[in-house]
């Protein structure tokens, strides 16, 4: 139908070829820009060849390029934008708030079913054997980097988020052999990560991407777990991406604990206890 059409684009990202992505990469990016754009144009901004482009709309169930306009510039009437495409202006609290969580559900529900698992335990091993560890973030993603230094510290290891681009420029300048970036971006398209990444690997560090697959930030890093979800953060709130990512960073820190075993428990636990004495007791 043609209103799931934003989301059948977003949930077969990793399904598409090369050409493919990059035409959906340029329809995502700007998809109310794209519903005037001519099929030249798109295949130029895509880099591609006119049959390539239309080739991808019939495989989206157009007849052709006008008719995926169409359904494209339907797709987008279906939503408020800077907020959800599942919400409507008019909704009240009782029906975006069941939509916001059903949405949310339903994007890690998508985003289980398309995790690397052999990408997850590479992930481990690297932050396993690190020496330090940093972790980088932009905006909403910077809020991320934050969670998973919270999570981090307690494996007795030097670990420091950052969320300011000069401070992260310095620190992947100065990394050594040993020490592992991990860098959250959804879109990996910002320009300044993609430069720390190259700054980073340039200096000896190990480089892990948390991104969009085929991304410029992707093609930089040593190793990535590639998140395609279904939201466009170009015209929405970060919110379903944000809740992967985070999802993303507590497996992560599950696969280091249990690499440390047993006999570190008692570890996580002294500073579970250390916070006990802050707390009004349960009456």
């Amino acid at each position: 139908m043609a209103h799931d059409l934003l989301d059948r684009l977003r949930e077969r990202l990793n399904d598409l070829n090369r050409s493919e992505f990059k035409v959906a990469n340029v329809i995502m990016d700007d998809p109310v820009a794209a519903t005037s754009l001519s099929i030249a144009s798109l295949a130029q901004a895509a880099g591609v060849s006119e049959p390539t482009v239309n080739r991808f709309c019939r495989n989206f169930g157009a007849k052709g390029y006008p008719d995926f306009k169409i359904k494209l510039a339907q797709s987008l009437a279906g939503g408020t934008p800077y907020v959800t495409r599942a919400v409507e202006p008019g909704d009240s609290a009782t029906q975006y708030t069941p939509k916001i969580f059903g949405a949310t559900i339903a994007a890690l529900k998508e985003a289980e079913r398309q995790v690397d698992m052999a990408a997850i335990e590479r992930m481990v091993d690297y932050l396993t054997q690190a020496k330090h560890i940093h972790f980088f973030g932009l905006g909403a993603s910077g809020a991320v980097a934050q969670d998973a230094q919270h999570k981090f510290f307690r494996f007795n290891l030097p670990v420091m988020a950052y969320i300011d681009v000069l401070m992260q420029r310095m620190v992947a300048a100065a990394c050594h052999t040993g020490d592992v970036i991990v860098i959250i971006s959804y879109t990996g398209r910002t320009r300044e990560l993609v430069d720390i990444a190259k700054l980073g690997r340039a200096a000896g560090a190990v480089v892990l991407g948390i991104t969009a697959p085929h991304s410029p930030l992707a093609n930089e890093c040593t190793a990535t777990l590639d998140v395609a979800t279904p939201e466009d953060t170009d015209h929405y709130m970060p919110m379903t991406s944000r809740v992967i990512q985070l999802t993303l960073i507590d497996a992560l820190a599950t696969g280091v604990t249990l690499r440390r075993g047993e006999d570190f428990l008692p570890h996580l636990k002294k500073i579970k206890e250390s916070l006990r004495e802050t707390r009004f007791p349960l009456e």
